[in-house]
């Protein structure tokens, strides 16, 4: 599962991913700030803290090599690397 074309909407509420097998993963910028693995996301979901993302969104996007991409968000939070199959998995728990 490799993307083939990653594209920010113009209003940058969302993410659209065009795979090699020729499918599509339209992920709403809310749903990728809330999935972030960093550290602070994670711990926040450990002390149960719940955090509304509904205004933000992916303001940039920068590949990590071949492996993933690192996506920023209006909020200022820069620091969510999503590897392709975490975001193969996120896209398709939105079909």
């Amino acid at each position: 599962m490799i993307p083939l074309e990653l594209k920010i909407s113009a209003e940058r509420r969302s993410l659209t991913v065009t795979w090699d097998d020729g499918s599509r993963s339209l992920i709403p910028a809310s749903l990728l700030r809330a999935r972030s693995r960093a550290a602070q996301q994670v711990r926040s979901e450990i002390d149960g803290i719940d955090h509304s993302f509904d205004d933000v969104r992916v303001t940039g996007a920068e590949s990590i090599g071949s492996y993933a991409v690192r996506l920023v968000f209006s909020d200022g939070h820069d620091r969510g690397i999503y590897p392709w199959r975490y975001l193969r998995e996120i896209g398709d728990a939105q079909a």
